[in-house]
């Protein structure tokens, strides 16, 4: 895994743009909640993971890198 979402749902204002560009991490509900569908990133979903993050509006979504165990 090469990075961990981070999620400010206080500033999420239900765009969709994070699900268009990556439907296997993100999820808005019925109501506009964003759902995160996966939070530790695997190396295979990066770049679809920097997609939907990068997309935010309002910078709602951010990649961290995963602490060293």
């Amino acid at each position: 895994m090469l990075g961990h979402i981070e999620f400010d749902r206080d500033r999420c204002e239900g765009h969709g743009l994070c699900e268009q560009l990556a439907p296997e991490i993100f999820h808005l509900d019925d109501e506009g909640e964003l759902e995160l569908l996966v939070t530790d990133v695997p190396a295979e979903l990066q770049a679809m993971a920097e997609a939907g993050t990068g997309a935010c509006p309002v910078a709602a979504l951010r990649i961290s890198a995963l602490q060293q165990r």
